[in-house]
């Protein structure tokens, strides 16, 4: 999973990207203090998986990561150049999920591009820029669709698509709320739009908003829009993520009681992106390794082994399966076993949030 952190210049992206990767990007008062982006690859922390090392002791422990991209501030005219150019809008492509870093605090020493703090108007900015390159793809996409609709009379329908789309777009809109049945949205996927990808709206407040975050005026802007959209919204204070990602473990859950918070903010966004992007994990172990395997929702078993290796989806004869709570409670597998908890299934089960598993194979 790849997620690209974009937003205004100073709105707080690189010392959120700082905290939730520990990678060092330079972070500063004034506009483009990142230029290039800065990516960090991050562990996902998962209790199950630390429970399943202690099982087994294994020689390699290997979670599921998440890389993060800290792409450059977009300004109005980015789309057109303007900024640093619409460079970034190709490195936002190359995205899975989009984290939209939204400032939502009232700061005179940290500069705002717009000269003021107001949420839904930065967001309005992004938006903006993100549809006017949309719209120029679908541009290509329409006059190329047309030149092959001469010689194949099937590409009439991608004309038909895209120019209802543009039109969409046309006034203002995303190409997510775009609304089509399965076959047009699948033609529409194909095109690598900026807007369509899913995103989580990261409401960057300071120490005293997030606290107090649900009566916090510009968090519930942030919110609202994100009402709107279907989107993911995320009440984050960068700066306190930044100074937690300095302390070791035992400090850091005695910060978080302080504030009087259950998770950290990097705990809390890589719940959204799952929750956001569909996705799941599910769990092999073993003396020589314990991993987190990660899988969209619905993925039948089969194709989870092929996210192994390519042989275990061409050879597959069943995976045996026990739910992660079951295992647990039983204290090992073959405690599990015992009970008739480890169970055999076949081509057509759907794979289930914590599974552990253990594929047959034959090629």
């Amino acid at each position: 999973m790849k997620l690209g952190i974009v937003g205004l210049p100073n709105v707080g992206k690189s010392t959120l990207f700082n905290a939730i990767t520990n990678a060092g990007a330079q972070s500063a008062n004034f506009p483009f203090c990142t230029i290039e982006p800065n990516v960090g690859m991050v562990t996902v922390p998962d209790k199950r998986l630390d429970f399943l090392a202690e099982l087994y002791a294994p020689k390699k422990y290997t979670p599921a990561v998440i890389e993060f991209v800290d792409i450059a501030g977009l300004v109005k005219g980015a789309s057109k150049g303007e900024g640093l150019g619409n460079k970034f809008l190709g490195d936002i492509r190359a995205t899975d999920a989009i984290v939209h870093v939204v400032r939502c605090f009232d700061n005179d020493d940290i500069i705002h591009v717009e000269g003021n703090t107001d949420p839904k108007r930065d967001v309005d900015i992004i938006d903006l820029e993100l549809i006017l390159a949309d719209m120029e793809m679908v541009d290509r996409r329409i006059d190329k669709a047309m030149k092959a609709a001469k010689g194949d009379k099937k590409y009439l329908r991608e004309v038909e698509v895209f120019k209802a789309l543009r039109e969409h777009l046309d006034g203002g809109k995303s190409a997510r709320s775009f609304e089509c049945d399965k076959d047009d949205a699948e033609i529409i996927a194909s095109s690598d739009l900026l807007t369509l990808k899913p995103i989580i709206y990261a409401a960057n407040m300071d120490e005293d908003g997030v606290a107090d975050y649900e009566n916090n005026e510009y968090y519930k802007t942030v919110a609202a829009i994100a009402a709107e959209e279907g989107a993911q919204v995320l009440p984050i204070c960068a700066k306190v993520e930044e100074e937690m990602a300095e302390l070791d473990e035992e400090d850091r859950a005695m910060f978080l009681e302080e504030l009087g918070m259950k998770e950290s903010g990097l705990d809390r966004m890589i719940k959204c992106s799952y929750a956001l992007l569909g996705l799941i994990s599910f769990l092999t172990c073993g003396s020589d390794e314990c991993r987190a395997w990660t899988i969209k929702k619905g993925t039948k078993a089969p194709q989870a082994a092929g996210k192994i290796h390519s042989d275990f989806e061409r050879g597959f004869i069943r995976a045996e399966i026990v739910a992660f709570d079951d295992l647990q409670k039983c204290g090992s597998m073959a405690a599990a076993k015992e009970k008739g908890l480890v169970r055999s299934e076949g081509k057509e089960y759907v794979m289930h949030d914590g599974d552990v598993t253990l594929f047959r194979f034959n090629v």
